[in-house]
């Protein structure tokens, strides 16, 4: 394994590299990218242009005008304006022995007037041959000092390593992802989101890259719709409702719809939740999808094929404890959260041996998970021995937490689900897949319509045909 690059090297190397050259624009917190390759010397030869407009009707003069100024649309409008300009003026000069690329990031630091922790958006548009159409990455990324001179010092090396990585290591993106972070820490600079598009990333699919950042601990969780485009998560679910549902869907089943058709029929009659303002999302921990130590990145793109097909937004994270997923959302809206188990789930979390970590187990994580308005909805489960339906009303926990759990119940913290499909209930998803991979065709009724021909045509999860087996 290569050492790491320091960030002087890396400025160094680009601006001595004579077959680059390009414009640096940043909006907010400093001129602190700029600065390392005028700091380490040679810039002349890498930079073409260096502005900085922190001015808001500068800004408008030079970008247009914009709703949010630390926003992908202003990232967006900065690329095409200063690329564009590189190109323009410079293409006849060296264009056939020159690849050009243009930089820009808009942040907002936290300073005396923003107190809250910064974040802003990078991006590059670049060349990675001569005369060859561009290529772009963008990223966003949350930024955790405690001073803004700490944000802005982790804006310099961040700007450094991206326009680095972009430049030198297009051709592998999980070297570009992994080197993000050189010489500095997630405790630092967390990226929650990344989009990668162009002639050089044709084979990049966002959704994989997505589940990388959140692999390689740059973030607990990262977020993209149906179509696979990549969204960030404080500006999808802000002011927003949310219903979540966590699971495996190896593969997706009618219990997995219709759990959450049946939590959302009981969410929207919440009197604060108005049911245009829900955002409803599957979530897949690492845990659901690793084998051993291991993800299969081919049945995860599996996966996230079959739920794109039912219109959803797929969430990849690293939180086991739901206290820690209930504190994600927290931090990204004031609105209700609804969560959506069945009654397996809602055992586990009742069993004290995963909460050893925290001083005040199992109370603490009850008391952080519930904190502000969150409420658990919890689907049936089918006894096959006795027969019996264990629900929320019915279900019986060790002796001393029954008080614990009556307490949740009561209050309506935890409530069991109404209006759900009886004929659902025999339905499990190991099953299912068993059934799926030994040809036995009972599989096409237990799960939804729109996958079963994507199963079939792409033969997902292992598919057999009863001919075939």
């Amino acid at each position: 394994m290569a050492a790491i690059q320091g960030t002087h090297e890396k400025a160094l190397q680009i601006n001595l590299d004579q077959s680059i050259y390009g414009t640096v624009a940043e909006i907010g917190a400093g001129q602190e990218v700029a600065r390392w390759f005028f700091r380490v010397g040679g810039a002349a030869g890498t930079i073409a242009k260096a502005l900085s407009a922190y001015d808001m009707t500068f800004s408008d003069a030079i970008y247009g005008e914009c709703e949010r100024y630390v926003s992908k649309e202003r990232l967006v409008k900065m690329l095409e304006k200063e690329y564009v300009l590189l190109e323009r003026r410079l293409q006849e000069a060296r264009g056939e022995e020159t690849k050009f690329f243009a930089f820009a990031d808009t942040v907002v630091a936290r300073s005396y007037s923003q107190k809250s922790p910064g974040h802003g958006w990078l991006g590059i548009r670049f060349q990675s041959e001569p005369m060859e159409q561009p290529s772009q990455i963008i990223v966003h990324v949350r930024l955790w000092g405690e001073e803004a001179v700490q944000d802005q010092e982790t804006i310099g090396t961040f700007g450094v390593n991206f326009i680095h990585s972009a430049l030198y290591h297009f051709e592998d993106s999980d070297q570009l992802v992994g080197s993000l972070i050189d010489n500095l820490s997630t405790d630092r600079v967390e990226v929650d989101m990344i989009e990668f598009s162009g002639p050089a990333f044709q084979k990049v699919d966002n959704r994989l890259m997505s589940l990388k950042l959140v692999e390689g601990g740059l973030t607990s969780a990262a977020m993209f719709t149906a179509d696979g485009s990549v969204i960030q998560p404080s500006d999808h679910l802000y002011k927003k409702a949310i219903l979540v549902e966590r699971g495996s869907f190896r593969p997706v089943t009618k219990v997995s719809m219709d759990m959450l058709e049946a939590t959302r029929a009981q969410f929207v009659q919440e009197p604060s939740v108005n049911s245009d303002e829900i955002v409803t999302i599957f979530e897949m921990t690492l845990s659901n999808l690793s084998a051993g130590d291991k993800i299969d990145y081919g049945d995860f793109l599996e996966r996230v094929d079959m739920l794109s097909e039912l219109g959803v937004t797929v969430m990849i994270s690293n939180f086991l404890e739901y206290h820690r997923l209930a504190a994600y959302f927290f931090r990204h809206t004031k609105k209700m959260i609804a969560v959506a188990m069945g009654v397996p789930t809602l055992q586990k979390i009742f069993e004290e041996q995963y909460y050893e970590d925290l001083e005040g187990g199992i109370l603490e994580s009850m008391g952080r998970m519930f904190k502000n308005d969150l409420k658990l909805y919890v689907y049936p489960l089918l006894d096959r021995e006795s027969g019996a339906v264990i629900s929320a009303g019915n279900l019986r926990v060790v002796p001393h937490l029954r008080h614990l759990y009556q307490y949740l119940y009561e209050n309506q913290l935890i409530l069991g689900l109404r209006d759900y499909d009886e004929k659902c209930l025999p339905i499990f998803s190991r099953e299912v897949l068993e059934r799926i991979q030994t040809g036995d065709d009972q599989w096409e009724y237990e799960v939804p319509e729109e996958v079963i021909s994507l199963i079939k045509e792409r033969r997902l999860l292992g598919y057999a045909s009863r001919k075939a087996a």
